[in-house]
């Protein structure tokens, strides 16, 4: 499985439920974690993991090609944490 059409077809075969009900599912789970993820909210998943807000500092970094010291501004990222029952599953 690749991408959304693969999950799409994979679940539309094993729940006999239409694609396009099964596609508007799946927009609106992805929408709704960006948007608790916005808001600053931690979203887990059972049996899948968690994902959380990652807040980076600014810090002093160095331009590689001249060396030349630089800041870095402080940034946010998702962060991913994998459970521990698909962990040993891989």
């Amino acid at each position: 499985m690749a991408g959304k059409a693969d999950l799409v077809d994979r679940i539309a075969v094993l729940t006999g439920i239409p694609k396009t009900h099964i596609a508007m599912v799946f927009d609106s789970i992805f929408e709704l974690t960006g948007e608790a993820l916005a808001e600053g909210d931690k979203i887990t998943i059972p049996n899948f993991g968690t994902f959380m807000i990652s807040e980076r500092p600014a810090r002093l970094g160095r331009n590689p090609a001249t060396g030349d010291p630089i800041t870095i501004s402080a940034s946010k990222s998702v962060r991913f944490k994998v459970s521990k029952n698909l962990k040993e599953r891989l």
